[in-house]
């Protein structure tokens, strides 16, 4: 992951207010709008293949880990389409994987897949810090590090008690970031951080 000292544009979901979110029209748009980066969501379904969705279910309440990918709409891109569409920005790849929601994956088998993806890609075109990975939970990110250490890895968090002790320990698993809820954050918090070498 890049770590610029200077402001740096990401697209949250691709350009999600000019277009639909997640969609290979939102990351493009996202490119020609400048963005220096993106942020996307990833899930899985039954056939296998990674999708870009943030919930777990479609609008109609239809589970996406239970749905091949020709039962999904049209607009649902899979990662790779994104990823083509992405450019030469760099990338945040969020997998969803929460204990609430209906497609958890305890086992990581879908954090498997997305380094599998990475992976050919960076063999094709170069360096592995062009992406993040990132994801609430933090189990899922340390196996990600085990699997891969070159690929940056980034902990989700709503909560930070005592950033100085999380520093430590982010750096310690190979973690290169912390995204802390917006609310929670303030500049003694960043500047804790990034004084441990953590990008925010």
């Amino acid at each position: 992951m890049h770590q610029p000292r200077t402001t740096q544009i990401m697209a949250h979901r691709g350009a999600s207010k000019a277009e639909r979110p997640n969609t290979v029209a939102a990351f493009a748009r996202a490119r020609e709008m400048g963005s220096h980066a993106v942020e996307l969501d990833v899930r899985q379904c039954r056939s296998g293949e990674l999708v870009v969705h943030h919930d777990p279910q479609l609008a109609d309440g239809r589970i996406i880990a239970q749905l091949s990918k020709d039962q999904l709409p049209s607009f649902i891109p899979t990662l790779d389409e994104v990823l083509d569409a992405c450019g030469e920005m760099w990338v945040n790849v969020e997998i969803k994987n929460h204990r609430t929601e209906p497609d958890f994956d305890t086992d990581d088998h879908r954090t498997d897949a997305v380094i599998d993806v990475l992976r050919r890609r960076v063999a094709r075109h170069g360096d592995p810090r062009r992406y993040l990975l990132s994801c609430f939970r933090r189990a899922t990110v340390d196996h990600a590090v085990k699997k891969w250490p070159e690929l940056p890895t980034a902990w989700l968090t709503i909560s930070v008690s005592n950033a100085d002790e999380l520093a430590r320990d982010l750096k310690d698993s190979g973690h290169v970031a912390v995204h802390p809820e917006v609310g929670q954050v303030s500049q003694q918090m960043i500047d804790t951080f990034h004084r441990h070498g953590l990008a925010v």
